[in-house]
């Protein structure tokens, strides 16, 4: 499965308040600087201290805006 991964202020900034609020977000433990990564089917993961657990999803034509927010490519 392809990933990209960014931090949680990028997080922030690029998901819309129909796929999480900014307290979810909070209450999942994404802080600015968290490793989080979303998987090309949209789920977003958050890095604990022993794997990964999935928080939420992004919704809609998500691909790009993930991929323009990052920089990064599906990897």
């Amino acid at each position: 499965m392809k990933f990209i991964e960014m931090t949680g202020a990028r997080l922030r900034e690029m998901i819309h308040p129909d796929e999480m609020e900014d307290e979810d977000l909070h209450k999942a433990g994404v802080e600015d600087d968290t490793i989080v990564r979303i998987n090309e089917q949209g789920d977003i993961e958050v890095r604990r201290q022993t794997g990964w657990d999935v928080i939420g999803g992004v919704l809609g034509e998500f691909q790009e805006r993930v991929k323009t927010a990052s920089g990064l490519e599906w990897a």
